[in-house]
């Protein structure tokens, strides 16, 4: 009966620990450089379904302090050769191992050794994830710099433009000290510009009151006859206008011909020399003493230079 209770508080430990007896289990075996948080009975998953466990973990001080894991996988699962066991962390902390199988290869005996492998944490991808904005508030704090060290700048020359305006305006001061008296007379001349205004107005005012008289005496004219006529005169005139484009006439010819304008603008010329030379010498052209010498003067003389051609 002793030996019996030894066996059965033996084996009952055993169980408890996890080792089955009676198992459908095959083992096999991944060495990791590090296996993080993983332990004995953690799960090992196949496209999220749970085809292990973890049946315990050995460090191998002899191969550089790398870890020996041993694997339980169901024994209906056919692991290949190529095999990954890619170390995971799961999202409350634990980590887990996932089976990547390689398919078409042949099956692996149980006992064999299988690839290892590990993805990034959540920690790892925090960290890259968090290196880009690290280095962009980087460059921003380095940009703020140079923003502040111009605004030192505009600063100093946002001072020396008040110490000038202050300058200006006590120049200004000066200058309106000085010219007083002549402000003061240019005053008095607007407020004499504004009786003079207000005298015209009511100048003006009779004016208005005649252009109502006359207004009033255009409405009683007949509109109809008014209108027609004024139509007819807007029709002459288009005509005329027409006619002037099209350089007939003297007047559409003058517009057009640029001879018949250049030869009439040097016969301005001439009379104008011509009035000029008989304001200056008038005896040239009459003379009504009968014995005195008639004073011809300069045949020509310079054209008056007070018109302009």
């Amino acid at each position: 009966m002793a030996i019996v209770t030894l066996t059965m508080l033996y084996f009952g430990f055993s169980f408890l620990k996890g080792s089955d007896f009676f198992s459908s289990n095959y083992k096999y075996y991944v060495v990791f450089n590090n296996i993080g948080s993983l332990q004995s009975s953690n799960a090992i998953k196949l496209n999220g379904v749970q085809v292990g466990q973890v049946k315990k973990t050995e460090l191998l001080q002899d191969r550089g302090n790398k870890v020996l894991v041993t694997l339980e996988i169901n024994k209906e699962i056919i692991v290949t050769q190529g095999t990954k066991t890619k170390l995971t962390s799961e999202l409350l902390g634990g980590s887990a191992l996932v089976l990547e199988i390689a398919s078409g290869a042949k099956r692996l005996q149980q006992g064999d050794t299988l690839l290892s492998d590990s993805e990034k944490g959540i920690q790892a991808l925090l960290q890259e994830q968090a290196l880009p904005v690290v280095k962009n508030a980087d460059s921003l704090i380095i940009n703020l710099n140079r923003v502040v060290k111009q605004f030192d700048q505009t600063g100093y020359a946002l001072n020396k433009l008040l110490a000038t305006a202050d300058k200006t305006a006590l120049g200004i001061n000066a200058t309106i000290d000085q010219n007083r008296q002549a402000i003061a007379a240019t005053l008095a001349n607007v407020n004499a510009l504004s009786a003079s205004l207000i005298e015209t107005e009511k100048g003006i005012k009779p004016i208005l009151g005649n252009l109502l008289t006359t207004t009033d005496s255009l409405k009683a004219l007949r509109i109809g006859q008014t209108l027609a006529q004024a139509n007819a005169a807007v029709a002459t005139l288009q005509k005329s206008l027409t006619a002037l484009e099209q350089g007939q006439g003297t007047a559409g010819k003058l517009l057009k011909d640029q001879a018949l304008y250049d030869n009439l603008n040097r016969t301005i010329v001439s009379v104008n020399k011509l009035m000029t030379n008989f304001r200056q010498y008038p005896k040239r052209y009459v003379n009504v003493s009968v014995f005195s010498k008639k004073d011809k003067g300069p045949a020509d003389s310079p054209a008056d230079t007070t018109l302009k051609y």
